[in-house]
């Protein structure tokens, strides 16, 4: 965190995610899918800085190209816990995007989190992390796990946590040059909706994989392509619903030369993972 001699401006890091693995187990009454997946924060993130008005505005003060500042999800976590708390404080949000849009790494959820966490603190709202959980929730389904803050298994639709204890990892990610909406992935027909429930205890040996992966490959080929050529130097997956793919490497030295033979046609990034969210301790 760094703020001015007012403290008036507050920056933060909004990292992404990867689904280690991702089945769905059903699906409730109000459409909303059941899930099973391990989330693990990765090293790559957007960049935001809110700055504090005392006119209780809200203003994104960037554009995000296809994005009205409406339907942003920072503004809109901005407006639900200004709501919420009754706080009069406005904010200028700007943000910096390094994470693909479409790509299945959590970027726009990992932003309101974010959002949630710097406004908690820059407004002195003074929820608790599990309260902005709940807030966080109904902006999307990933949001609670960047406001849990460290790798975890989740059940549910995404909100119900438990922590994951993993060892370190480094990961090649390739960035297909197509948007897969998640949408449409998870109202697909043919989408595997029953997957047999698996314990935590046995994530690390049971048989796991990524259910939207065969939907939104046979609707994007590229993501389809994308898995074959990484997978000829690592076991290779897409993540969320697309579409990135990874591949978990053994050393720096791997990941360097599989980045250096990546066709021009993907882009190619070096991933590290971290034990906890970089804003971890704005909460308690």
């Amino acid at each position: 965190m760094e703020s001015t001699a007012l403290n008036t401006t507050l920056h933060g890091l909004a990292p992404a995610k990867l689904n280690l693995f991702l089945h769905v187990t059903g699906r409730r009454p109000d459409g909303y899918h059941l899930l099973q997946t391990a989330f693990r924060l990765i090293d790559w993130a957007d960049e935001l800085t809110f700055t504090l008005r005392e006119d209780g505005q809200i203003v994104r003060t960037t554009s995000l190209s296809g994005v009205r500042a409406e339907d942003d999800l920072t503004v809109r976590a901005a407006r639900l816990l200004q709501q919420e708390t009754g706080c009069r404080l406005g904010v200028e949000l700007a943000v910096t995007k390094h994470l693909p849009m479409g790509g299945g790494l959590g970027g726009g959820s990992s932003d309101a989190a974010t959002t949630l966490m710097a406004l908690n603190r820059l407004w002195g709202t003074g929820l608790t992390r599990e309260e902005l959980a709940r807030l966080g929730l109904r902006l999307g389904a990933d949001v609670p796990f960047f406001l849990f803050g460290r790798d975890a298994f989740a059940e549910g639709v995404g909100e119900c946590l438990a922590a994951l204890e993993l060892p370190p990892a480094i990961y090649v990610i390739l960035v297909p040059s197509v948007a897969v909406p998640t949408r449409d992935i998870f109202a697909a027909k043919e989408l595997t909706r029953d997957c047999e429930p698996i314990k935590i205890a046995d994530f690390a040996s049971a048989a796991t994989r990524n259910v939207l992966q065969d939907v939104a490959c046979a609707r994007f080929p590229e993501v389809a392509d994308a898995i074959d050529w990484l997978g000829q130097h690592a076991p290779a997956r897409m993540t969320g619903s697309g579409a990135c793919v990874f591949a978990p490497v053994a050393s720096e030295t791997v990941a360097a030369h599989i980045a250096r033979a990546c066709p021009a046609r993907w882009r190619v990034r070096i991933a590290r993972s971290i034990e906890r969210h970089p804003l971890a301790d704005w909460l308690a």
